[in-house]
């Protein structure tokens, strides 16, 4: 893995980190509200607990979602490619469209959709479930795509 990959992967896990902190701070403060005795319903009509519980649950769920996630980055070999080589996971590929503006994409098991700057574009994270990833996998340097209209011009 270049270093400059390996610094992509350390900043996609500082960013995970962070996520999963705000999200478990947020989680206990709603844990907190739903199990406050001052938060007892005053009538039948009064959810305020109720959502609150939801709340902490969904959550919670989402903390358990980047834990996964930062564990699948910690555990997965994201290795050099070779210009010609063929896309694989853990490639990052760099996309060039028609008006000469440039995209990056990591292939990565987790964390679809996250979105940083790298070397002065905008990376996206995709994970297999997209259909770019599918679309990447197995082309080399010089192909076009169709959707979006772009040629790959670097994997590394």
């Amino acid at each position: 893995m270049t270093s400059t990959k390996a610094e992509l992967v350390a900043s996609i896990l500082a960013e995970l980190a962070r996520q999963k902190r705000r999200l478990e701070h947020a989680a206990r403060e709603a844990h907190a509200a739903a199990t406050d005795p001052d938060a007892k319903a005053e009538s039948k009509y009064d959810t305020r607990s109720l959502e609150a519980s939801y709340l902490a649950a969904g959550q919670a769920q989402q903390v358990e979602s980047l834990a996964e996630a930062i564990r699948l980055f910690e555990t997965t070999r994201f290795p050099d490619f070779e210009i010609d080589d063929p896309v694989g996971p853990g490639a990052l590929v760099e996309l060039t469209d028609d008006d000469g503006h440039p995209a990056w994409y990591l292939l990565a098991p987790a964390a679809g959709g996250m979105e940083l700057e790298f070397e002065g574009a905008e990376l996206t994270v995709l994970t297999p479930d997209t259909q770019l990833y599918s679309e990447l996998i197995g082309k080399t340097t010089g192909d076009i795509l169709a959707s979006p209209e772009a040629t790959i011009t670097e994997v590394r």
